[in-house]
């Protein structure tokens, strides 16, 4: 049994804390319950269930720090895992960015955990694959996809008195669709808490369209294109400015939050329209209401109107600069607008539709500039309609660019756990075709 109940979990901590010696002591518990079911070549290649848990012991005397693992939880197997947590912290050199454990701490109840999802079975995920393959046939187009479905438990203890405990349910789907003469290829991306939203002929069937719809594309100049960024490619760039929402960074002069010694916090960087939050209580995209620190997780505007209204600071770089700390996001929403795919299409007299980015490399941390690919679908627009598909581009662009030159926000989707609009893009730099499907 992988799910311990918060009380089981609690019981197991705290014998495990009995036994400490040291300054201070934190444990941490996890464990899971997951499965998964692969297809390629419209054939289900493998199938499996996963069981496992695990404890971490971080012990410290003064500024030196140990830590050691354990998933066997008797009495002599948490005194022994105590103890040679003890045992490296005396070996260890001082760490001068140690930060002693917190106290005790109020949470939020999350709302991270669906039973129908952790209720899921292999004749569903069976289901899945099979709703996925036999459309894909019957369209003469081959499929290869994963579906990974878990629900799990974290909780904390430590010393100081505190303790926290969450339990949450995942899936994730993914599928490449490719056509069988190997010119055309689609892929989609699925991913949520709560598995009643899932559906996977649906999913299935918009990575075969732009597969069929991607076939003989034509080579077309590379150059400065208003493009249509569907979610999964709008988050490729979007993570990169994710990333250097990092107060540290911007004080070291590493960074594009970087200005003379400072910071950019309370400039404003993009499109008046732009509002990027965290809310680890959305309904869409729920997480654990506390993170890997203790420290409880609140709705954070990291961009509001265009203007950066915060930067997070770990706990250490808050004291050093004498505030408040502010943990990092645990999802990325960003606000949207009410038109659909289709209506971004029609509204486009010549552009380009982007399925989604890979590949995405940093050329230049300072501006935030990056390089990647197009990828599984790349098509051309015309006049409101989509008139043939184009080979893959490799682009040079910044997602503070590409905010600055944002046209329209469409509605949100959920991707990767984040909600994500699609967008209306103008001046998008691809730079040279690629001839990769």
């Amino acid at each position: 049994m992988a799910i311990y109940t918060e009380e089981q979990a609690r019981k197991i901590m705290e014998k495990a804390l009995s036994f400490s010696k040291a300054d201070a002591c934190e444990i941490n518990l996890s464990g899971s319950e997951s499965g998964n079911i692969r297809y390629a070549r419209n054939t289900v290649s493998t199938s499996g269930h996963r069981s496992n848990h695990s404890m971490v012991v971080q012990s410290n005397f003064g500024k030196k720090m140990g830590t050691a693992t354990i998933d066997e939880f008797d009495d002599e197997s948490l005194k022994r895992v105590v103890a040679r947590s003890e045992e490296l912290a005396k070996l260890s050199p001082e760490n001068p960015e140690f930060m002693g454990p917190l106290g005790p701490q109020k949470y939020d109840e999350a709302i991270t955990f669906v039973e129908a999802t952790a209720d899921i079975s292999p004749d569903f995920r069976a289901e899945v694959a099979n709703n996925s393959i036999e459309p894909a046939v019957a369209k003469d187009v081959t499929a290869a996809g994963f579906l990974d479905d878990a629900s799990s438990f974290s909780a904390m203890i430590n010393s100081k008195g505190l303790f926290a405990y969450n339990k949450e349910t995942g899936l994730k789907f993914t599928v490449t669709m490719r056509t069988n003469d190997g010119t055309g290829s689609g892929w989609v991306s699925r991913d949520f808490n709560d598995v009643r939203k899932f559906d996977a002929v649906e999913a299935s069937k918009v990575a075969i369209d732009k597969a069929i719809m991607s076939k003989q594309a034509k080579a077309i100049e590379p150059g400065k294109y208003t493009v249509i960024l569907e979610p999964s490619a709008g988050l490729g760039l979007l993570n990169g400015l994710g990333y250097d929402l990092d107060a540290r960074k911007a004080d070291e002069g590493r960074s594009f939050m970087s200005k003379d010694g400072g910071t950019k916090q309370g400039d404003k960087i993009v499109d008046e329209r732009v509002n990027i939050w965290s809310d680890p209580l959305h309904p869409e995209v729920p997480t654990a209401t506390w993170n890997g620190s203790g420290q409880p997780l609140k709705k954070t505007s990291w961009i509001e109107n265009g203007v950066v209204k915060n930067l997070a600071y770990d706990r250490f770089w808050a004291s050093k600069k004498g505030v408040e700390p502010v943990p990092y996001a645990s999802n990325f929403i960003m606000a949207g607008g009410d038109a659909s795919l289709d209506d971004l299409i029609k509204s486009t007299k010549k552009g380009i539709l982007v399925t989604r980015l890979w590949y995405i490399r940093s050329v230049d941390p300072q501006t935030l500039l990056y390089t990647g690919l197009t990828r599984d679908g790349t098509f051309y627009i015309e006049n409101g309609v989509i008139k043939y598909p184009v080979k893959n581009f490799r682009f040079n662009e910044s997602p503070i660019i590409m905010l600055n030159n944002l046209e329209t926000l469409g509605k949100q989707v959920r991707v990767d756990g984040n909600l994500i609009p699609y967008m209306k893009i103008r001046d998008f730099t691809f730079t040279s075709l690629s001839d990769a499907v």
